[in-house]
Formats: structure tokens, sequence, C-alpha cells
């Protein structure tokens, strides 16, 4: 395998390697609300994981659609 496919070196070495994983995660969710509370089930969880290895500013950024 040819490393240099994955080498991008514009924001630090992790750049490519974060690209690719983020691009087979998931990184947006459709969540379920009723009575103001989440409708998750008993293991179920919301997790935010950052692919770089330095730290980096985030946004969530949420909608909610439907009725009040």
């Amino acid at each position: 395998m040819d490393n240099k496919l994955y080498i991008h070196t514009t924001e630090g070495k992790d750049d490519m390697p974060a690209h690719i994983k983020s691009a087979i995660t998931n990184n947006q969710i459709s969540l379920s609300i009723k009575d103001g509370k989440l409708l998750l089930g008993t293991w179920q969880g919301i997790y935010l994981f950052e692919h770089r290895i330095n730290p980096q500013t985030r946004s969530i950024i949420h909608h909610f659609l439907g009725e009040t």
C-alpha cells in the first residue's frame, strides 16, 4: 500500500486520516423527543469524538422540527 496517498499536511499530520474517519462515521443524527426528553433506549447514548490529534473547537448545531 502506498501511504503517500494518505499524507495531507495542509492542516497537520492528522488531517487526511481525520477526513477518512469522518467519511466513514456518522456526522449527523435524527433524534426523537417527547415531553422535553430524548427517547433513547436503556443502553443508548450520544457521543461526540474527535478524529484529530490536536484539540479543535467544534460547534454542535441542532434544528427542532415538529410541534411545540
